[in-house]
């Protein structure tokens, strides 16, 4: 990928494969989720919401994703979104991560979310770093919160750390 200037759009059904290796390639780390395989695309479309669905691009080829999934059905959260974000391994240290990251932060008040959280596995150090440079904060840590059911780690307890950026627009009207 090189030093290719990386651009963004929105996500399509044509990035469909690259997306999906992509998210593979993090669950692959250990580091990223608990989940042992990256879902269909299907299940990946109907989970994340059409709102805020970026990809970087590095040339022609997808570098990363970002997407936001609802906390809760309850109306009352509507502006309350968990995200993730998932750089592909060729392109992780080019500052994709923080380009997505940014774009979300900055689509995501006009869309109408006060809040994203996320949780990260505490030794993603880089993540939570790149968190709290866009305006997350560590609300807390849930400890041995779920067990790791795949790689090395499997059935080991993991922790996470739950991060939080509150919008502007929080408490305005």
């Amino acid at each position: 990928m090189g030093d290719q200037k990386v651009r963004l759009r929105a996500m399509q059904a044509g990035d469909a494969g690259r997306v999906l290796a992509i998210y593979q390639a993090g669950i692959d780390t250990g580091h990223a989720t608990f989940e042992a395989q990256a879902p269909d695309w299907p299940t990946f479309n109907a989970k994340y919401l059409p709102d805020c669905r970026l990809v970087a691009l590095a040339g022609d080829a997808v570098a990363g994703w970002v997407g936001l999934t609802p906390v809760s059905s309850r109306a009352v959260y509507r502006g309350v979104a968990e995200h993730s974000i998932y750089i592909a391994p060729e392109a992780r240290g080019m500052g994709v991560g923080r380009t997505l990251l940014a774009a979300l932060v900055a689509q995501s008040e006009p869309a109408g979310f006060w809040t994203l959280q996320t949780s990260i596995f505490p030794e993603n150090e880089a993540s939570i770093r790149l968190h709290a440079d866009h305006g997350f904060r560590v609300i807390g840590t849930r400890e041995k919160i779920a067990r790791m059911t795949y790689g090395p780690m499997a059935g080991q307890w993991r922790d996470t750390v739950i991060m939080e950026r509150r919008s502007a627009i929080a408490g305005q009207d």
